[in-house]
């Protein structure tokens, strides 16, 4: 069975949870059918894992938690990480950003007039971060409008990161927000703030309001 040892960590290096022995067994053997994988084997290569990672010139171990097998950072690298972490937290959109990305998730494909009509103020700066970040894109023009306006959609990255196919899955407004005439932009930027936090930067500069 060529590159065992490789293939068990791999697995283990993909998941983000421990992964229980049982479920590597499982894997192995769909990965070599015609090899009969006995527990004992993928044992043996565990204990030989958690071995070679505790040298001191890899930055990460394997770990034994919850009856699993997970790689964690070691102590002495928490540092590094955290500022990594650090700066990914800084990493978050603007209110008025969120609500732009919001009406345009609804409304799509919408023009950036409309938008600005819906939250009454200008949103060129945030539909140009929401642009930087891809999280929306150009989906044409509006062409029975005077001038022709860009027309604005959200993008596959913005579906994946919130785990839905098309918008028609997003959160019906109706479950979401306040009866008809209250102001409910803000609770509807809510709605997707979680999507967007992770790929956009927070606003340096900000919008006449």
């Amino acid at each position: 069975m060529e590159n065992l040892h490789q293939n068990i960590e791999a697995l283990i290096f993909s998941s983000e949870t421990a992964v229980s022995k049982e479920d590597i067994v499982v894997c192995i053997q769909k990965l070599y059918p015609e090899s009969i994988i006995e527990e004992e084997l993928i044992e043996q290569h565990l204990q030989d894992i958690l071995q070679k990672y505790k040298a001191d010139y890899f930055s990460f171990e394997l770990r034994v938690i919850g009856g699993g097998y997970q790689f964690f950072t070691k102590p002495a690298y928490h540092k590094t990480v955290s500022i990594l972490i650090g700066q990914k937290e800084k990493k978050r959109l603007s209110t008025a950003a969120l609500e732009t990305l919001s009406i345009i998730a609804y409304k799509g494909p919408i023009t950036k007039s409309e938008c600005e009509a819906v939250r009454g103020v200008n949103c060129d700066y945030s539909v140009q971060k929401l642009l930087e970040k891809e999280l929306v894109e150009v989906a044409g023009r509006l062409e029975h409008a005077v001038g022709k306006p860009v027309l604005y959609k959200v993008t596959p990255l913005f579906l994946d990161y919130f785990g839905i196919n098309s918008t028609e899955e997003l959160p019906k407004l109706k479950d979401v927000i306040a009866p008809e005439g209250e102001n409910t932009i803000g609770e509807v930027a809510d709605v997707i703030s979680d999507v967007a936090t992770p790929s956009a930067e927070t606003e340096e500069a900000p919008e006449q309001e």
